[in-house]
């Protein structure tokens, strides 16, 4: 049963989510020929306060930058 794991910044829209999944689904089943109902795709979203790069938030990051 492969599992696919993907972590993102929180705030895509539940359509794109959905389409990463179906997107994922079909990579894995294509390339590993695993059947699309043992294929797992968990998505963890981070809020950007909670994600850093060199001592600085995406939060930080984007304030900066706008």
């Amino acid at each position: 049963m492969p599992l696919v794991q993907v972590t993102l910044r929180e705030g895509r829209s539940p359509e794109q989510l959905r389409a990463l999944i179906s997107a994922l689904t079909t990579a894995v089943t294509s390339t590993v020929g695993a059947p699309k109902e043992a294929v797992r795709v968990i998505i963890s979203e981070v809020p950007p306060t909670h994600w850093a790069a060199g001592d600085v938030t995406l939060a930080e990051r984007t304030q900066a930058d706008g």
